[in-house]
């Protein structure tokens, strides 16, 4: 059990005693979820040893998107996918940020806004790689991955997306590049990107104070060369809620200890915040009921009618020749569960469900 697990356990029906009246039915849900996690109110699988055949079992997990413990180990699985589906070209990471000004409206209806930034900004970048004038491109194809934390847990929502340097013509029988450098310019980027998502919250009846309209909205273009890293990068923002259980250093006197990095920095520090204040911020970062934060677009999509193994030829008609010659990144296997009285293997027998767990006749829960 790691100490963001403990934290819920121990403290979370205090938390939601002292916020009865304000806490959404959301957070409840997920301080239950990993309230149980891993225990017999989740169930019991039973497993039993290939050789000794001595029996074993386990609670399950809640399989909570947002909770710490049963999401750590479906990383590496989505990141061999997607490194599966680069291309052969130069990769863009773009970030558009919401401003300082309308946070407050994206956390009090983040089902709406967060689904009118995602609109907003595929929909600029999409507008932008069609313009002669930089690709010209009919169709571009990006992956984004909604974030909305800061190091230190705070509300920051914004969104990243993984950009193929360039994209299809109409007929999808050639590929335009966007050169190796660049990609579209920021500014007009960040303009298309503003008057999108203020007419998207209007339309949804959402009024939006007048000051949004003078302030700089950051949209962040940078070159990520061939995607690997960038992706590698994101891939912890895809299974994980706003901190890793590994960078909390301690819970006492009410208070919890985790490190952070500041952006540009190597240097770890260290924070302390009150205890409810830490489930506060964790608790602030929690989707809404069955919203997608991965989302693919154009070309990427699944729905795509250009199968990417022919944008591949398109790019390079060598590529067949040349990718078998390319060393690739195993995906790491889990290593099996070993018997600690023989040796042997351990294989999964059946599941129990709660309500019958304490009928069974087997050992304590491991």
């Amino acid at each position: 059990m790691n100490l963001i697990q403990e934290i819920f356990q121990h403290h979370g029906a205090d938390y939601i005693r002292r916020y009865d009246q304000t806490i959404p039915s959301r957070h409840r849900k997920v301080i239950t979820a990993i309230q149980k996690c891993g225990t017999k109110e989740c169930g019991v699988h039973l497993f039993a040893c290939d050789d000794c055949r001595d029996a074993h079992r386990t609670g399950s997990s809640c399989g909570n998107r947002h909770c710490p413990v049963c999401q750590a180990g479906k990383s590496d699985e989505w990141l061999h996918k997607q490194l599966d589906k680069i291309l052969p070209v130069n990769y863009f990471m773009i970030t558009f940020t919401v401003p300082q000004e309308l946070r407050r409206i994206f956390r009090a209806q983040p089902e709406i806004c967060y689904a009118a930034l995602f609109k907003a900004a595929a929909g600029a970048l999409k507008k932008l790689a069609k313009d002669p004038r930089h690709i010209g491109c009919e169709t571009a194809g990006f992956t984004g991955i909604l974030h909305t934390w800061t190091r230190q847990l705070e509300y920051h929502p914004h969104v990243h997306f993984i950009v193929p340097g360039g994209g299809l013509n109409q007929e999808g029988t050639e590929w335009k590049s966007s050169g190796p450098e660049f990609f579209v310019p920021a500014r007009p980027l960040s303009a298309i990107y503003r008057a999108k998502l203020i007419e998207r919250l209007k339309e949804a009846d959402i009024t939006v104070p007048q000051s949004v309209w003078e302030v700089d909205w950051v949209v962040d273009i940078r070159n990520v060369g061939d995607g690997k890293a960038a992706l590698t990068y994101l891939t912890q923002y895809v299974f994980r809620v706003a901190i890793a259980p590994s960078r909390v250093i301690k819970v006492a006197d009410g208070k919890v200890t985790f490190r952070y990095q500041r952006s540009g920095e190597k240097k770890w520090r260290t924070s302390e915040i009150e205890l409810f204040e830490f489930m506060r911020r964790y608790l602030q970062h929690i989707l809404p009921h069955g919203f997608t934060k991965v989302r693919h677009y154009g070309f990427m999509s699944p729905n795509s009618k250009t199968p990417l193994q022919k944008i591949r030829e398109l790019i390079c008609r060598l590529y067949e020749i040349l990718i078998p010659l390319l060393p690739k990144k195993a995906l790491q296997k889990k290593k099996p569960w070993v018997c600690e009285h023989c040796g042997g293997h351990i294989r999964w027998h059946k599941f129990i469900p709660p309500k019958t767990v304490e009928s069974i006749d087997s050992p304590a829960l491991c």
